[in-house]
């Protein structure tokens, strides 16, 4: 495998692994230092709004500068605002406003990071000579690692070292991640300057959004992976938990997330092998086959066996989804727009998740986690119908690279 190809596959790895680490260690920091789970909510709430705004304007910024310099920036950004945390703790000590304000700087880095280095895949594939199914789907297939590896790896460095300690490794991983960006070759990340737009920034955002509201294909694509992403957030974040708690035995949450890593592993791993061996409408089609099914099977909540088998095919499911449309939505859209394209998606991906889990908070509330998931699978097949009956998924043969950078 090329070098190139290798340092990117690692700085993803890297990059997701200080993510997957950060997610679980900051939320038991900010409990333990404030005393209070309103702080968590807090944080979760302040860093929201500026995540979603942040992610738009920086698929401007990512059009307009090498792709490889915005991708080490972002990660540079990302483990300094990690690296600020147990430094303001010795220097005046941490509270929940240092928390929120250093979290809304992380925003600065961690989601057009994710765009960033989306868009230099089709360049890796370019540079390298690589299928870009087979960058893609490689990558899901990192993203799948460092879900089952961050989580596991936060909880044994918390185990083994004071938090502080784990906020520097998690920063250290976020640093390394834009040193193997750095050893991209420069020209890789290179965007034609004849095509750079020089309109105000408002103005270049406002292109990315009619580009995506006047394709029906990047749309409907788009609100199929953001259906996705809500209905799988109200089942890992609030049904599964509340499930196992009810039947008492709330150990076996962990298994579930495993089974569905497990699966997206799978997936992933699979089209990265032989996804050009089969059409993108084949693909597809068996993955929201495949993702439907894992709903159905974990909304049921029939028993513990039941849901683990859900999980994992849901997760094969979502894995394959996700890197078709990925490899997709970069076919069909022109080079010179592909930040501010892929920022929507990633920008509206911060808060499906939470929106996911505040819907099945209230119906299970309202009635039970059954009622939850139920309603939760409910948004995917109404998204799905939606976008099938738009006929938004009608044309997916892939577009001529010449012909998408017009």
């Amino acid at each position: 495998m090329p070098l190139v190809a290798l340092a990117y596959y690692a700085s993803h790895l890297l990059s997701l692994l200080g993510n997957g680490i950060a997610s679980v260690a900051l939320p038991l920091i900010v409990l333990q230092i404030t005393g209070s789970p309103l702080g968590m909510s807090a944080l979760a709430t302040a860093t929201a709004i500026p995540s979603v705004a942040v992610g738009l304007l920086s698929g401007v910024i990512i059009d307009r500068i090498n792709r490889r310099t915005a991708s080490v920036v972002s990660d540079v950004i990302s483990a300094a605002a990690i690296a600020a945390l147990p430094l303001v703790n010795l220097l005046w000590g941490l509270d929940l406003t240092w928390f929120i304000v250093l979290g809304i700087l992380g925003a600065f880095g961690d989601v057009p990071g994710m765009t960033a280095r989306e868009v230099l895949a089709p360049m890796v594939a370019r540079h390298t000579g690589l299928d870009l199914q087979r960058v893609v789907g490689m990558r899901q297939t990192l993203t799948s690692v460092a879900l089952v590896i961050g989580p596991a790896a936060a909880g044994v460095l918390l185990a083994a070292f004071d938090p502080m300690a784990v906020l520097w490794i998690t920063a250290v991983t976020s640093a390394l991640a834009a040193v193997l960006t750095r050893m991209l070759p420069r020209r890789l990340g290179e965007v034609d300057s004849s095509l750079i737009s020089r309109q105000p920034l408002m103005r270049g955002l406002l292109d990315g959004l009619l580009v995506v509201g006047r394709s029906r294909f990047l749309l409907g694509t788009t609100i199929l992976v953001l259906g996705l992403a809500v209905a799988l957030g109200g089942l890992q974040g609030l049904v599964m938990p509340v499930y196992f708690d009810l039947i008492s035995r709330p150990g076996l949450l962990g298994l579930v997330l495993t089974a569905l890593a497990a699966g997206m592993l799978v997936g992933a791993g699979v089209y990265s092998a032989v996804g050009t061996r089969l059409s993108s409408r084949i693909w597809l089609s068996s993955g929201i086959l495949v993702t439907t099914v894992g709903f159905a099977l974990m909304a049921s909540l029939h028993s513990p066996t039941i849901v683990f088998a859900g999980a994992a095919t849901l997760g094969l499911g979502n894995a394959v989804v996700g890197a078709v449309t990925g490899v997709l939505q970069v076919q069909h859209t022109p080079d010179n727009l592909l930040g501010r394209v892929l920022s929507v998606k990633t920008a509206l991906l911060t808060v499906a998740a939470p929106a996911g889990i505040a819907l099945a908070g209230v119906l299970a509330e309202l009635g039970s986690p059954l009622l939850a998931g139920a309603g939760v699978t409910g948004v995917w097949i109404i998204v799905l119908l939606a976008v099938i009956g738009s006929r938004a998924l009608r044309d997916l043969d892939p577009k001529e690279e010449s012909d998408a950078q017009q």
